[in-house]
């Protein structure tokens, strides 16, 4: 298994190595790289078992680096970061020749973002190039808020974990991209997109590709758990499914009560809820249940994007 620990140095050492060390973000731990060292950045697609079609995430210190590694940036572009950076939005942007082409997936876009993690920020204050660094677990798999999710899944494949504690947010960022300097949402995430309109005016969304994804997260089968999931009416589901045992994933406390009921959040704080999805999903899966079943959170918000996670999770078992 991978060691554990706060030694910012050792990380810096191993990352200028070529070497993949797991950082702790304010969404989810990432599987960090030199995101300028192609063959570096090789080794996360292997550990993960991610497909080279899926492009990643780079992570920069402030947004005095965007020009570092994007061009023709748009004005909208720069007045998001001023909001919402450091913090969990990504932005897609012509990528400059220093990013590899295994970075973007061969496009000629990438995606940039600025993490809102002390640990990490210091991590990147003191390297002289960013990090790809998607989520720091098996490919299409719950994406990991604690080091200790990292180690039990990928400790065998890396060195070292950054260990900075829960994930705060607990999903991934908002990723937004530009089309004739329209802003569109390619993924929902920790920045609402009512909280994107209110700076940018009005959005776009284009949040679905099945094999030609624009950026991370974007396939329609993601964030899965191990067991069987459905999500729907849960009343419905659990009729549909009796006789089996069955976990059931509530946003609040409702008319249905089992043995095997997790609240994501018992006062109704869809913060909250976010923050807890991955690990309750996680949690089920540890159990010896036969199905998992879930209701959709309130679609507003950040409950767009753990909607979304829902949704994506059970796609595979639809």
């Amino acid at each position: 298994m991978a060691s554990i620990g706060q030694d910012i140095l050792f990380a810096k050492q191993l990352l200028e190595k070529g070497e993949l060390v797991a950082i702790p973000t304010e969404t989810v731990y990432g599987l960090a790289a030199n995101a300028l060292d192609a063959e570096a950045v090789s080794k996360v697609f292997i550990a993960k078992g991610r497909p080279t079609f899926d492009p990643l995430i780079i992570h920069v210190s402030s947004d005095i680096q965007l020009d570092r590694y994007a061009k023709d940036i748009p004005a909208l572009a720069r007045k998001l970061t001023k909001h919402f950076w450091p913090g969990p939005l990504t932005l897609v942007l012509n990528k400059r020749e220093a990013i590899p082409d295994i970075v973007t997936s061969g496009l000629d876009t990438v995606g940039i973002r600025c993490p809102d993690h002390y640990l990490t920020q210091q991590l990147l204050a003191q390297l002289d190039f960013p990090i790809a660094a998607p989520s720091a677990n098996p490919f299409g798999y719950v994406s990991p808020t604690t080091a200790a999710h990292v180690n039990e899944q990928l400790g065998d494949k890396i060195s070292y974990i950054l260990d900075g504690g829960p994930c705060r947010i607990g999903i991934e960022s908002t990723i937004v991209g530009f089309h004739d300097e329209l802003p569109i949402v390619y993924r929902r995430g920790g920045v609402p997109e009512e909280a994107i309109e209110r700076i940018a005016g009005k959005i776009e969304s284009n949040l679905v590709s099945t094999s030609n994804p624009k950026a991370p997260g974007q396939l329609e089968s993601h964030y899965a758990p191990r067991k069987p999931f459905e999500l729907g009416d849960i009343n419905a589901l659990a009729a549909k499914h009796k006789g089996k045992k069955i976990g059931v994933i509530r946003f609040r406390k409702g008319e249905f009560e089992g043995p095997h009921e997790y609240f994501l959040s018992e006062k109704g704080d869809l913060a909250e809820a976010a923050q807890r999805l991955f690990s309750t999903l996680r949690q089920l899966d540890q159990t010896d249940l036969d199905l998992v079943i879930a209701e959709k959170v309130p679609d507003i918000g950040i409950g767009k994007a753990i909607n979304d996670r829902l949704m994506r999770a059970s796609a595979k078992s639809s």
